[in-house]
């Protein structure tokens, strides 16, 4: 063979590596990054469709309360015992939901 064609072999070669590279960074990427992100964002999404008045909650707060009232993105929270604290807030700011009927069977 000839010096040219190994030349053009060999730089052929090492794109097809670099390619391949880029590949497997752009999947590493996906698998631990993005499809993690979008799996939460789905459950954060199906956890907020399924919200009713009578839900027990967790704010980001970390205060524990049950929802009295309920708009298209705001909910009023009753915290504790005392029937006068309510407050009202966004969606988003729920964390974990437990429904009445999951307390009822522990």
């Amino acid at each position: 063979m000839s010096k040219g064609l190994l030349l053009t072999a060999a730089a052929g070669g090492g794109t097809l590596i670099m390619v391949i590279y880029i590949a497997v960074i752009i999947a590493f990427f996906y698998f631990m990054i993005i499809r993690p992100q979008r799996k939460e964002q789905k459950e954060k999404a199906e956890l907020m469709a399924n919200l009713a008045v009578g839900d027990s909650v967790l704010t980001t707060a970390g205060f524990y309360g049950v929802i009295i009232d309920m708009s298209e993105d705001t909910v009023i929270v009753e915290f504790g015992n005392n029937k006068n604290c309510r407050i009202p807030m966004q969606k988003a700011a729920i964390v974990q939901v437990e429904k009445p009927e999951d307390a009822e069977v522990e």
